[in-house]
């Protein structure tokens, strides 16, 4: 789906977020039941939700959903990120659609997870065809890639 647009956020830049294609039928549910104006999440007299307003709702979907972490709004940020970063999104593509400027903000959203870390794959894995059995098989196998990148 397309990918929806918060203007005048912080830093007065838009940001960008992906709309899963597993919500439109409840999407085009709410819209039909309650046909916001202005606002997606609208509050009485289709005013904009309240920051508190908004806090409340979300310590509500967390209490019902058995969630007992300490955790605000904005974590959802940061669990954006990391999920982002998990499924493998380069972080260069994270950064955009964090919107923000500096990289190194960026990592620091995306925390990296020792899943992640765990599933990292070693660059020799991916050139072996089979297990490796002893030293020499390892340095026969490789100086024969070696050859043929060479030859290439």
């Amino acid at each position: 789906m397309s990918l929806p647009k918060r203007h005048s956020s912080k830093g007065k830049k838009d940001r960008y977020v992906h709309f899963p294609k597993s919500l439109k039928p409840l999407y085009l549910d709410y819209l039909k039941a309650y046909q916001p104006s202005i606002y997606l999440f609208e509050g009485q007299f289709s005013q904009q939700y309240t920051v508190r307003s908004a806090q409340s709702v979300f310590r509500n979907a967390m209490k019902k959903a058995g969630i007992n972490k300490s955790s605000g709004i904005h974590g959802l940020r940061h669990s954006y990120g990391t999920h982002l970063l998990e499924a493998g999104t380069d972080m260069v593509f994270i950064q955009k659609l964090l919107g923000h400027n500096n990289i190194k903000t960026t990592e620091i959203y995306a925390k990296v997870s020792n899943k992640t870390l765990s599933n990292v794959q070693s660059s020799l894995d991916t050139l072996c065809l089979s297990p490796l059995k002893s030293w020499t098989e390892f340095i026969k196998q490789f100086s024969n890639i070696f050859k043929s990148n060479e030859k290439s």
